[in-house]
């Protein structure tokens, strides 16, 4: 399911991850736990695209069979494509006022003489040629852009620590739009993030605002909105980090839960020795690397 091989990070001169190695199977849940500063919030954004590792000839990500580092490499190609858009249009931006001063002065030359016509044609063919570059560069961008964002939002979810619903959206609202942004069906959305949030004991809280939920009810909002789409993997950051014992309790129990009836894969990073010890396996890090 998620293989990572030979992961670095850093962060200015600061190496935050030295090399990590990772093979989590299917249907496995898998908790990170170590230190603070230890690198598992940043492993955790790496191996959900949601940060980068340092490009390396030996470094791979693969996730569900997808190489993800050549759809990172593909949002690098549009940086280096941007530069060139910059320049490209401040080169313009020159030309045209030029040429704009030569239709101010000379524009009786052109008007009478053949050869000014001439001239202004051919003065004019770099601003087409401009025209064409900046019509093919926005389609190209448009559909690069989409590539690794289409499969994030299509085979990953996410649950954080604070839940991070929009609080102007009802429960369902904030539930169906990761399916939304996918082009999914209303009707198909609505019918099955009120049977996520049925599964998940929230039915008779659908329409209210996230403001009119407990801190439980929210984090299982966001469980479900992690799980519309129906993602392979879900990453999880201190799930539990902002709820009383007893509703971290319900949520830890909530993830078997899941996978039992859903057979996703968990990662999650936590700082709870409870949730880390019921996990299939435990990861250690310490300094940057997974302990062995």
């Amino acid at each position: 399911m998620i293989h990572a091989k030979n992961i670095h990070k850093f962060y200015d001169k600061l190496e935050v991850l030295k090399g990590v190695d990772l093979h989590i199977k299917k249907g496995e849940i898998v908790s990170i736990v170590g230190a603070s500063g230890a690198g598992k919030t940043t492993l955790l954004q790496i191996l959900g695209t949601l940060d980068k590792p340092e490009i390396n000839p030996d470094s791979s990500l693969t996730i569900n069979g997808e190489n993800v580092l050549t759809l990172q490499d593909v949002e690098k190609d549009n940086t280096k494509e941007e530069k060139t858009f910059k320049i490209i249009t401040w080169s313009g931006s020159v030309y045209a006022v030029i040429l704009a001063v030569y239709l101010l002065f000379f524009r009786r030359a052109i008007i009478d003489d053949v050869l000014g016509q001439v001239t202004l044609a051919v003065l004019f063919l770099p601003l087409f040629s401009m025209l064409v570059y900046y019509f093919r560069y926005f389609k190209q961008k448009s559909k690069k852009d989409k590539t690794l964002s289409t499969f994030r939002n299509l085979n990953l979810g996410f649950i954080f620590q604070f839940h991070q619903l929009l609080p102007e959206f009802t429960a369902l609202e904030n539930v169906c739009i990761p399916a939304y942004i996918a082009g999914k069906k209303p009707s198909e959305t609505e019918a099955e993030a009120k049977k996520l949030l049925d599964f998940l004991g929230l039915s008779h809280r659908i329409n209210h605002k996230p403001n009119e939920l407990s801190g439980g009810e929210q984090q299982r909002v966001a469980v479900a909105r992690a799980l519309i789409n129906k993602p392979d993997v879900i990453f999880a950051d201190e799930p539990s980090g902002n709820l009383d014992t007893h509703s971290a309790e319900n949520l830890h129990q909530l993830f078997f839960k899941l996978r039992d009836e859903f057979g996703q894969t968990f990662v999650i990073v936590t700082h709870n020795e409870e949730l880390a010890n019921m996990a299939d396996r435990k990861l250690v890090m310490v300094d940057g690397q997974i302990s062995n």
